[in-house]
């Protein structure tokens, strides 16, 4: 959870924070070690780097398999929190739709 706080009237924040069971854990590394989609593979090995500690900024820029947005990572961590395992999947109805109906 992100928290903001001020001190001495500046702005001051904290690092996100994820905690994770065994469960969730072990769920999490088998989907990110053989999942069937890349785009879940990526969104499984980012919660786990923040979930150890990893900035989730770092993650974005540095240690995914190209770079992200920091916003990107965060809006993954906010669907995991909400969802869970499940929520990092794509929601059906997303994207575009087609120009021509069958």
């Amino acid at each position: 959870m992100m928290i903001v706080g001020w001190e001495g009237g500046a702005e001051m924040s904290v690092a996100r924070r994820v905690l994770l069971s065994a469960e969730t854990r072990g769920e999490l590394e088998r989907l990110r070690d053989g999942g069937p989609r890349a785009y879940l593979r990526e969104r499984a090995a980012a919660v786990l780097k923040v979930a150890d500690g990893v900035p989730a900024a770092v993650v974005a820029r540095e240690r995914l398999l190209r770079p992200r947005r920091p916003d990107t990572v965060y809006a993954w961590l906010d669907r995991f929190e909400a969802g869970g395992v499940a929520g990092l999947a794509i929601r059906p109805g997303r994207g575009r739709k087609p120009a021509f109906s069958p």
